[in-house]
């Protein structure tokens, strides 16, 4: 209990070191501020020295569960309650300590994660420990990273891990960073390998050094930091252009030298629509860079000489502005609020840290590139365009407001006036609402920025009562939302404003606080409400009123609803100073024992409300006040105090602590309202004084703290009388919990200061600057997290379940669970017991009940699922064997479907329970010695470490025993025979072996007539067979002894070389003879060798005499159960027809887990099998049948996977028999299985060395475009060699080129799957044909070499001004060369199209060469009905140019479009602007950095403008208006005076000779050279208009004059006009009345002629 004191000031924080004989490392400073600090000093000592000696003890006796554990949770909480209240030296061992836990070897996963979130919590504060106080290595938490991540077993069901514990090692994994500095060269050393693009690898690659890279160094260890690896990375990166999933390492110096225009790759990563297609590549949808990433690395870019990153910036944002009008709206608009919502937030922490961040050992941004307040202003500028465009967006205004809280922070005077000009304007209108929602919710972040004395933006205060003023007509209860926001709207600013009247009325009046509580009063006593909803609302406004002053009206004669409202009244006026309540302490007393035993449920309710708050207002420990200034106004101008933050060392919090005369009331009252009520429980229990339900239900809700065992009599005689059961429950949950505030009650007040704190916090300044009251409610949730954290001793389970049967009691009981650590010890037994099949006594609905216990609560405590070996020991098989209960009924489907929620509960939340426990005992010998506080334990001796050794051993002896369900698995109801396997499934594991009679459970399971379990044995022999594998010999091997070059240490040469080129497969060496097959080193990892050797490179040991068949007599018992299954012919045969029956129709696929199954029973038993089955995979083979075919699949794969270290005889026997095999078998291949096989081949061909596999290759080789089977098994046939080729990626030059080579002559197909096949082979065929940094020229086929042969070939096209597709899909033998031209012409759209988006590099010089053909063959209109070729070069155009194009590229690609602007066919031309639109926009920045060929652009635009054809010119229109909208030129007096002299151009006077006749644009005569010369003027001028769709610069309105001059002249240019306008006019409507305050009036005069239509009336 806090002591007791009078009621005082807070006192001030204690002096840090003082008085605990240490400096601690960060105390939490609200503690100092509570009533009863000074006894929380002891306290805090007290309980550290317990840690401390417990911790260690636990630790030196090899006690990791439960003690460490325990005492760890026990650190956590002490953390949250009084911070790092410890000293330097106890947090490095701490840490320390923790983190050899987390690393240990066989730590079982739950406890890992546990010790990694402390973990977390300990480094969190960077500040606190310099790498010079810390250090640790890096290598223990890699390698567990490596096992939890890349785990080999978790597939097969070996280990399983908890839910998070990937996402709490990664943030963990950040977080660790006091790496030594050799760390960074040993981490490259082990990556850098991995570097291979085309390789899966190079994600985990990219992954690990992002988390574990150290960056935070000095500048003096630099060289041993990023500079060994930025420049390299950042080299790849810019080389790199499809955004490939790798692409996302951070870079977390504050500043960086690299100045490239980072913005292209931002917008290109933003996914936004562009064009007319508006298609987006498919590799960007998936791949887009994390906005996180985005924004740190733009702060770290801005600022510094010149500040160029500002420049991009400014560019990047002008460009995507129009992108968050409300108007447009797509999936890519999530990424682009996401991007301005957290932009200025890391810019305000970057400021922080640079100008108000306390000093500490993290390196400083240099001085000279430090963000100045000048850089702040352009940032705001660059951002507060589309921020102000955001407010309205669909998706809401939260983005923007909480960008332009921050915005205010850094540039007040920038960031507040225009919000404060369209807040003004929102509160003018009255048709739309959201507009005034959005303004008043930016301008809440804002208030503080708004009201605070700042010399940035003084005038912000005289514009607070206007805005008040304003708001006032939104509190409109018509509308909820606008009314809720105007209340937090007014809510923020009266507490950002101290209320003090600087008038002329307090002459007139002593205080106006009585005049205001007077009207109060007098209204609320002189009205009655219901009690519900508007008495509630009035009640809540009198207990605000009351904490200022306490007005109590008491009347006795009042009617039934006056005195309901006068309860409802008084119960929430008593929530007030328990001071102020000893005044009314008899008429209180008197009201309270009248009313609690009135007989209207509604009364007594209301009265028992009244009774609560009395005694927590008497009783508990709380503030007295909330004012803005501890002190009075009277001395001080009231406005300086607007928006002040209070301090934290002289806050003067005043409290309320129980004085003896509140005690005395507090028992008084209890004494008349709480014993008496007792009594009369108990007398009904005893049967002398029964109560009616409705008297029981009374008294025990006027019973706060009532005896547990008034439960055991009502439970007996009134089982149905739910209502008491409801109250009681309510009791004993009081009981347990509740310490002066409920959980639910306590989470909602700090989720709403979270929120306010959010709102109004300042992060520029930090250091808590927030106002005083937000700073007392937090130190009033620190004294109830305090309340909430003591502890109490168990109530009597017995009781609670008792009441399982309900579900109330059974939520409370989880509860109790979840709070009281090993409760559940006690539970279990009793629960087990009313589902034993010896407990004939129990009723249905307690075994339901049992059940329910067991199951718990969704995402709570469940019981069959304990980290607690013992504890499954004893469930899991009372849950098998109460099936056998009498009082089970699977009939009832209630039971059925809770045995399936409590399995699917278990396989949920179950992961591995450690068995072998071992501690780290040098860390906790320091911290048992440690001091200041001394532990208060003495270290145990050598005699008691002795004795922990040998529990530890016993305890591991005693663990590794499995839970004995199958000795339950025979003879039981077949539910309960599946709940068998599946629990005992869940217990195999990669660290001890699976008893035999389990094995032999699981193998018999493999031709069960049950399907499922079925499926569960295939898993389980499986991962049995995983456990099996014997070890394999491995020998470190040096790559220049093999291949005799030595590669200079050096630089950097990646790729085909001649130091791996013993690597690459070459039909002339394969190993065809056991010699050859002996003297070759293999090498399985398909990247190793690419970018680097690794260290130490191992490969499997060429041992002289294989041993491949294992002895029966070696043989475990285990494996001799497996043997000899599977030598049974009879079980062979059914285990391959339940393997070849069809599960669901068309949904089969092939299954990875019978996969693994063979793979490991070929692996470990050799070919000992396989003449059993061979003759079924034979059979199989020629049966065309799906499920037929899906077996051999399987099994196939598995064999040559598992094949991979048999002796040569017996691999070159297998293929031998395989090839055959595989030849039939795809001869059969249906539409069903074509995906299968590929699947299958890529499965056996990876992570295989290629020359070992040189059969299956040369098989797959065989022509495969032999036209036999017809079109599908020529396109499935290439789908299978390229699933086996793609696998090998850069080892098979040699097959590639052979490909390649039979390909070319076959690429004239008819048949559309042939060609789309070929395209995609292709793709592969060239990928790597890559341009990175340090690559040689690949061995592999080159594009360009390509591209030159299929030219040639397309010669007959070159020529004709537009190609048309003459050639259909029948097959015509025509063989001209136009014909197989057109087939080729095809075949490379397709092969364009499945290129765009896979490839690594663009061969931007071959795709030019290709591209006049293309603009040849795309249609103008979107038109379905188009032929494939039409639609294909439609799609290669607009997937081509979202290419990323370099400087060196750009006049290549502008030449070409040159050259095609000048063609004679106008979709050719029209085309070119379709290109030329998306083309610039994906490399907007990289164009605007070589101005020349942006005035080149320029001129190619407006000679398109003044084409002869009309759709070629309002394209021309269409990318003029885009290209200044993007701001990619500007919109100067030289273009407007060009434009303005083309509209200018005179016509002929007879009009009626150029007037058409139509309106369709094909109906036009060739128009004169003046016409279309004045049309293009016209089109350009239209163009300006249409290229400012959201607001009016200075330049429109004369434009707009100028286009009205053109509405009377002969059409097209009537109609352009009157589209312009007319789309002026939808553009411009919303927002009206703001945009013609830039017209005249005469020109608006004329606008209203031209936008109003004429009333037919008139």
């Amino acid at each position: 209990t806090p002591c007791r004191a009078s009621r005082a000031q807070g006192r001030p924080p204690l002096a840090l070191g003082r008085s605990v004989g240490f400096i601690p490392q960060k105390e939490i400073v609200y503690n100092g501020l509570l009533p009863y600090s000074d006894r929380l000093d002891r306290e805090a000592t007290e309980l550290l020295a317990e840690i401390k000696a417990n911790l260690c003890r636990a630790v030196l006796l090899r006690e990791l569960w439960p003690g460490v554990a325990f005492w760890s949770r026990k650190l956590f909480s002490f953390l949250k309650l009084y911070g790092r209240r410890f000293s330097k030296e106890d947090h490095v061992l701490f840490i320390k300590l923790l983190y050899e836990l987390v690393t240990l070897p066989d730590l079982e996963p739950h406890m890992m994660q546990i010790y990694a979130r402390l973990l977390i919590q300990l480094l969190k504060k960077k500040e606190l420990l310099s790498r010079d106080d810390l250090q640790l290595p890096w290598r223990p938490l890699y390698d567990l990273y490596e096992r939890i991540i890349y785990s080999k077993t978790e597939h097969l069901g070996l280990i399983w891990f908890p839910k998070y514990v990937v996402f709490s090692f990664t943030c963990g994994s950040r977080d660790i960073k006091y790496f030594p500095a050799s760390s960074t060269k040993e981490m490259l050393d082990e990556w850098r390998p991995l570097l291979c693009v085309f390789d899966m690898v190079m994600q985990k690659a990219i992954s690990n050094m992002e988390l574990f890279l150290p960056t935070i160094m000095p500048p003096e260890e630099h060289s041993q930091g990023f500079q060994m690896w930025f420049e390299e990375l950042m080299n790849l990166w810019m080389s790199v252009q499809n955004q490939p999933s790798w692409e996302g390492v951070r870079h977390k110096n504050t500043r960086s030298i690299f100045y490239e225009p980072f913005e292209i790759r931002i917008l290109r990563s933003l996914n936004l629509p562009v064009g007319v297609s508006q298609m987006v590549a498919p590799r960007y949808l998936t791949n887009s860079y994390d906005v996180g990433h985005l924004v740190l690395w733009i702060t770290a870019l801005l600022g510094g000489p010149g500040n160029p990153g500002q420049k991009q910036l400014t560019c990047l944002f002008n460009s995507i502005a129009s992108f968050y009008h409300p108007s447009n709206h797509g999936r890519w608009q999530s990424r682009l609020m996401r991007l301005l919502q957290r932009l200025p937030a890391s810019v305000v922490r970057r400021v922080h840290r640079e100008r108000h961040a306390e000093p500490s050992w993290i390196t400083l941004v240099p001085e000279c590139q430090r963000l100045t307040d000048e850089d702040l202003q352009d940032f705001t500028r660059s951002l507060m365009g589309a921020t102000l465009l955001a407010m309205f967006s669909k998706t809401g205004s939260t983005d923007a407001a909480y960008a332009l809280q921050n915005l205010a922070l850094l540039t007040p005077e920038l960031a507040i006036p225009p919000v404060l000009e369209k807040t003004y304007a929102a509160m003018q209108t009255l048709t739309e609402p959201h507009t005034l929602t959005a303004t008043l919710s930016c301008m809440i972040g804002m208030a503080r920025s708004l009201v605070s004395p700042n010399n940035h933006y003084p005038e912000g205060r005289a514009h607070v009562l206007p805005l008040l003023m304003g708001s006032l007509p939104g509190v409109d209860p018509n509308d909820f939302s606008k009314c809720m926001i105007t209340f937090q709207f007014i809510t923020t600013f009266t507490t950002l404003v101290p209320l003090v009247d600087c008038s002329s009325a307090p002459s007139r009046y002593s205080d106006l606080s009585e005049v205001a509580l007077q009207k109060v009063f007098n209204f609320a006593t002189s009205n009655i409400f219901e009690t519900c909803v508007s008495g509630r609302m009035v009640a809540d406004m009198c207990r605000a009123a009351a904490k200022v002053c306490v007005f109590v009206y008491i009347s006795g004669d009042e009617l039934d609803k006056e005195l309901l409202w006068n309860l409802q009244l008084l119960s929430e006026v008593t929530r007030v100073d328990g001071e102020q309540l000893l005044k009314y302490q008899g008429d209180l007393e008197r009201i309270l024992c009248v009313c609690v035993r009135l007989r209207c449920k509604r009364a007594y309710t209301l009265a028992c409300n009244l009774l609560e708050h009395t005694l927590r207002s008497l009783s508990l420990i709380y503030p007295t006040e909330y004012r803005s200034t501890s002190g009075d106004f009277d001395s001080d101008l009231p406005i300086r105090d607007w928006g002040r933050a209070g301090d934290v060392a002289a806050l003067g919090v005043s409290w309320h602590v129980p004085s003896q005369e509140e005690e005395d009331f507090v028992f008084q009252l209890l004494s008349h309202l709480l014993h008496p009520e007792l009594q009369r429980i108990k007398g009904h229990i005893s049967g002398d004084q029964p109560m009616s339900r409705c008297d029981l239900l009374q008294s025990l809700a006027i019973v706060q703290h009532c005896l547990l065992g008034a439960g055991n009599h009502i439970l007996e005689h009134s089982e149905d009388d739910t209502k008491s059961l409801f109250v009681i429950i309510k009791i004993i949950s009081d009981l347990m919990f509740f310490r002066g505030t409920h959980k639910k009650e306590f989470d909602s007040r700090w989720k709403s200061f979270t929120l306010v704190k959010k709102s109004m916090e300042n992060r520029l300044h930090g250091k808590k600057q927030h106002i005083r009251a937000l700073l007392i409610d937090r130190v009033l949730l620190q004294h109830e997290v305090r309340l909430r954290t003591q502890t109490v001793a168990v109530c009597e389970i017995k009781c609670l379940l008792l009441f399982s049967v309900r579900s109330r009691a059974q939520n409370v009981l989880m509860a109790a669970l979840g709070t009281f650590s090993f409760s559940y010890r006690d539970l279990i037994p009793r629960i087990l017991q009313l589902l034993s099949p010896q407990h004939t006594t129990g009723t249905q609905q307690q075994f339901k009940g049992a059940l329910y216990c067991l199951l718990g609560v969704h995402s709570g405590v469940c019981l069959a699922s304990t980290r607690d070996w013992d504890c499954v020991g004893a469930v899991w098989p009372a849950l098998v064997c109460c099936g056998l209960s009498p009082s089970m009924n699977l009939e009832k489907p209630s039971i059925g479907r809770l045995l399936d929620d409590i399995a699917d509960r278990i396989h949920r939340q179950h992961d591995t329970i450690g068995i072998y426990f071992t501690g780290c005992v040098e860390i906790a010998n320091e911290i048992a010695q440690s001091e200041n506080p001394t532990p208060c334990l003495e270290a145990p001796s050598k005699e008691e470490m002795k004795e922990g050794q040998q529990r530890q051993r016993i305890r591991n002896l005693f663990f590794t025993r499995p839970v004995c369900i199958y000795v339950c698995l025979y003879f039981r109801p077949w539910k309960f025979e599946h709940m068998a396997t599946d629990l005992l499934s869940l217990q195999l594991r990669d660290d001890h072996p699976l008893p035999p009679d389990a094995v032999l459970y699981f193998t018999q399971s493999l031709v069960h007539d049950s399907i499922s379990i079925r499926k569960v044995a295939i898993l389980a022999v499986a991962g049995i067979l995983k456990q099996q594998k014997r070890p394999v010999k491995k020998v470190s091997v040096k790559p220049s002894d093999i291949s005799g070059i030595e590669e200079e240490a050096e630089g950097v040469c990646v790729g085909d070389r001649e130091g791996n080129r013993w690597l690459q497969y070459d039909s002339n060496n394969l190993p065809l003879t056991q010699e050859q097959w002996d003297s070759q080193r293999y090498m399985e990892k398909t990247h190793c060798g690419y970018y680097s050797w690794p260290r130490e490179m191992m490969i499997y040991a060429a041992s002289e005499k294989p041993n491949d068949d294992l002895p029966y007599e070696e043989m475990s018992e285990g494996e001799k159960i497996i043997f000899e299954y599977f030598s049974d012919p009879e079980f062979i045969d059914q285990l391959i027809e339940f393997l070849s029956l069809e599960e669901r129709k068309g949904k089969d696929s092939f299954n990875p887990r019978r996969f693994c199954l063979f793979k490991g029973l070929f692996r470990n038993y050799g070919d000992v099998f396989l003449p059993l089955l061979w003759p079924h995979l034979e059979q199989l083979a020629s049966d065309p049948h799906e499920s037929s075919q899906r077996c051999v699949c399987e099994i196939t794969a598995g064999l040559i996977r598992g094949s991979k270290l048999w002796s040569f005889s017996k691999v070159d026997r297998l293929w031998q028999l395989l090839c055959p095999l595989i030849r039939t078998a795809l001869s059969n291949i249906t539409v069903e299985t074509y995906t299968d096989w590929g699947t299958c081949i890529a499965t056996a061909c990876e992570g295989r060395d290629p020359r070992k596999l040189h059969w299956l290759l040369e098989m797959l080789m065989e022509s495969p475009l032999s036209g036999e089977g017809g079109s599908f098994r020529d396109a499935s046939l290439l789908y299978v060699l390229q699933g086996g080729l793609a696998q090998q990626q850069w080892r098979v030059s040699e097959l590639l080129h052979r490909l390649l080579a039979y390909l070319e002559p076959k690429l004239t197909q008819v048949y559309k799957n042939v060609r789309e096949r070929i395209g995609s082979v292709l793709t592969y065929i060239f990928m790597i044909d890559v341009a990175l940094p340090h690559t040689r020229p690949t061995s592999s086929p080159h594009v360009a070499e390509f591209v030159t042969r299929v030219l040639e070939r397309l010669k007959p096209l070159t020529s004709e001004p537009e190609i048309h597709n003459h050639v259909h899909e029948e097959n015509t033998q025509e063989t001209d060369e136009r014909t197989q031209a057109v087939k080729l012409l095809k075949t490379v759209l397709k092969w364009l199209m499945a290129s765009a988006g896979r490839t690594f590099t663009t061969p931007v010089q071959q795709q030019l060469q290709l591209l006049p053909l293309l603009f040849k063959i795309a249609p103008v209109e979107i038109d379905e009905s188009y032929d494939e070729m039409k639609q294909d070069a439609r799609t290669c155009l607009s997937l081509m140019s979202q290419g990323l194009l370099y400087p060196e590229h750009i006049p290549l690609v502008l030449a070409a479009l040159e050259e095609m602007a000048g063609s004679r066919s106008w979709h050719a031309r029209f085309s070119v602007l379709t290109y030329l639109q998306i083309m610039i926009f994906y490399n907007l920045f990289t164009l605007l950095s070589v101005p020349a060929e942006v005035l080149r652009i320029r001129k190619l635009v407006m000679q398109l403008l003044l084409d002869e054809q009309l759709e070629v010119r309002d394209m021309a229109c269409t990318t003029l208006s885009g290209l200044l909208q993007c701001q990619f030129f500007p919109l100067d007096s030289s273009l407007q005076t060009q434009l303005q002299t083309l509209s200018q151009t005179c016509l002929p006077k007879a009009r009626g000779e150029l007037a058409s006749t139509g309106t369709s644009a094909h109906t036009f005569p060739s128009p004169s050279h003046n016409l279309v010369r004045r049309h293009a003027g016209v089109l350009g001028l239209s163009a300006c208009i249409l290229s400012s769709p959201y607001d009016v610069p200075d330049w429109m309105p004369q434009i707009l004059m100028d286009l009205s001059d053109h509405l009377n002249d002969p059409q097209p240019i009537e109609m352009t006009v009157k589209k312009t306008l007319s789309e002026f006019r939808r553009t411009h409507h919303d927002n009206w009345q703001e945009h013609r305050q830039c017209f005249t009036d005469d020109q608006l005069l004329v606008l209203t002629d031209l936008l109003v239509s004429p009333c037919y009336y008139a």
